[in-house]
């Protein structure tokens, strides 16, 4: 992701600390080039990472890559929906409501 996608705060962050964001997205690359899965299922696989650890800023960062990569905003809510058997109501909803922050509003 180009610093100028970032939020001001991790824009800051990377301008401050170069070395500790370049080192953070080389391991990031190295993550996602060290196994099989392709990048629309890593895609995937983070959002349901950041929906299970109730991380709202991540859910968001990752809902917009995907969206980016060409998923769906039906498969993005999808795996909202799949995390109510796992993670509650409560949880999954929330994340559900992250995920509708960041769709296009006329498909929200």
């Amino acid at each position: 992701m180009a610093n100028t996608e970032l939020p001001d705060v991790l824009r800051e962050f990377a301008a401050k600390y170069p070395q500790v964001w370049d080192a953070y997205n080389r391991l990031g690359e190295a993550a996602a080039e060290a196994g099989p899965l392709d990048e629309r299922t890593q895609r995937l696989v983070k959002l349901a990472i950041a929906i299970g650890a109730g991380r709202e800023g991540a859910v968001h960062s990752h809902a917009r890559r995907a969206l980016k990569a060409g998923i769906t905003p039906e498969e993005l809510l999808h795996v909202g929906l799949l995390a109510i058997t796992t993670i509650g109501w409560s949880g999954a909803f929330a994340a559900i409501t992250w995920i509708m922050d960041v769709l296009p509003k006329e498909r929200a």
